[in-house]
């Protein structure tokens, strides 16, 4: 997400570190690309250009101290901007004291709204609520039976009502029903439209008022852009919203509708999602989002994530084993498995600050760390506890059983117990150094896998027939 903006705003803030000094003449410069980036980004043109004239105002009227350079202060200020671009926004759903809260799920036909309410009820699971989710799309065939497929994985009870042509009836008698089942929030998942539909718009107009749902929010497809921004301010005038939901966030390398609702519409996004899976929703945080743009990291994502994934308990063994230096096989595919339930590895990568730049460019095929657990599986208990008794005969054993060549496990191994060393040294050291390490780790390459063996394309299973050939060419 954000790839093209983040980039241009990189070649942005080196065209500035060249300079000795920061005047008016080399901000200017500066804000003029960046109001091209931001336009190419698809961002709306009257956002571009007050963006860049806040930006050029606050940078001419900051004090710079000795110690900053121009690069830095730019940087500084187009934070600060995008921040206020996209905030101030209260991120969590205002649960009402006296339940239940009633949520109404507005969108486009295709924009993902009913994967969205099955993601918005799992997301108050998290929150200790028993959301009831309500099948109030009756036009699209299929869709109350898309709704009940998604409870059944969130164990999340669905009321519908088949053979029903009245929306406003199905909701009315969900809210009741909710009550009898205890159920304290209400998702009500209406039927997509267009936004010139006036039938529909009319229909959603009814249930709203029927309703009286406390927060209503607009699913948005991200990748629609600037159309994202004109759907929510048709939406908002027949419904008044009370933010948006942006769908396919991470398939959005531009960036647009994320930086024009609120300044457009005055309404927030609430939510963002940044994936296929239920789990993939995040709150809209405008700080952690600009300082993705800026390729700054998001240290505070991903420790949310690693809260959500990670198991505490075999965590702290792990850590005990890492000070210890008995650091195994075995823990290192513990420690993937984890890790790799957080999301794609280098979405995952670019949330640690100073490492995301690092990554432009370089490929990290999640296959590979397939390739590398056919390795480790190859091993005896033995071996996976204490690789350094992995010598010559043993490693061609173990590219047999795994259909690798033998310098790819050589190279696996004498990367393990590089890593194994610094973890040693890492679990010894304060919160500060370790995060400095990570970073020197990143930009280095070999945290996010640019130093691992290069594997050939195969199988990772024993591999017969490769072994008679070996055997047949030794004879």
């Amino acid at each position: 997400m954000f790839d093209a903006l983040t980039e241009r705003f990189h070649s942005v803030f080196r065209n500035v570190r060249g300079r000795g000094k920061i005047s008016e003449a080399n901000v200017r410069d500066a804000m003029r690309e960046i109001r091209t980036a931001l336009l190419e980004a698809d961002v709306h043109l009257e956002v571009a250009r007050k963006f860049c004239d806040d930006c050029l105002e606050k940078a001419l009227g900051m004090h710079v101290i000795d110690t900053l350079k121009p690069d830095q202060v730019i940087v500084k200020v187009v934070h600060d901007s995008l921040v206020e671009l996209m905030g101030p926004i209260e991120t969590r759903i205002p649960f009402v004291s006296q339940p239940p809260t009633i949520v109404l799920m507005a969108g486009l036909q295709g924009s993902g709204k009913t994967t969205t309410c099955a993601k918005l009820a799992r997301y108050c699971l998290t929150k200790g609520k028993k959301p009831l989710l309500v099948a109030a799309d009756l036009k699209r065939p299929a869709a109350i039976d898309q709704l009940e497929v998604l409870g059944k994985q969130l164990d999340v009870p669905v009321h519908a009502e088949r053979g029903h042509q009245k929306a406003v009836k199905v909701c009315r008698n969900a809210i009741r029903e909710s009550r009898k089942l205890d159920r304290d929030v209400v998702i009500l998942d209406t039927a997509g439209r267009l936004a010139i539909d006036v039938e529909m718009m009319t229909e959603i107009s009814q249930v709203a008022n029927a309703t009286q749902p406390h927060q209503i929010y607009l699913v948005l497809d991200a990748m629609t852009g600037q159309d994202a921004v004109n759907t929510a301010k048709a939406f908002d005038e027949r419904l008044e919203l009370d933010g948006a939901i942006l769908t396919k966030f991470d398939s959005d390398t531009r960036g647009g509708a994320a930086l024009s609702v609120k300044a457009i519409t005055g309404k927030p996004i609430k939510f963002i999602g940044v994936g296929e899976k239920l789990d993939a929703i995040e709150e809209f945080h405008p700080d952690r989002i600009a300082g993705r743009i800026l390729g700054m990291g998001d240290i505070v994502s991903l420790v949310e994530k690693a809260q959500q994934t990670v198991d505490a308990e075999k965590a702290q063994k792990i850590q005990e084993k890492m000070a210890k230096g008995s650091f195994g096989f075995d823990d290192f595919l513990s420690q993937l498995e984890q890790f790799r339930k957080m999301g794609p590895m280098k979405q995952i990568m670019k949330m640690i600050p100073g490492v995301g730049s690092a990554l432009d460019g370089m490929e990290m095929p999640e296959e590979e760390l397939d390739r590398f657990r056919g390795i480790i599986h190859a091993m005896t208990p033995k071996e996976r506890q204490n690789p350094d008794i992995i010598e010559a005969s043993r490693r061609r054993r173990i590219a047999r059983g795994s259909g690798v060549e033998q310098q790819d496990v050589s190279g696996l191994v004498k990367q393990f117990t590089q890593m194994r060393g610094m973890m040693k040294q890492m679990a010894g050291m304060g919160i500060r150094d370790r995060m400095k390490m990570t970073q020197a780790l990143g930009q280095s390459g070999m945290l996010a896998g640019g130093q691992m063996p290069k594997m050939k394309k195969g199988s990772t299973k024993y591999n017969p027939r490769k072994r008679d050939r070996k055997k047949r060419r030794r004879r």
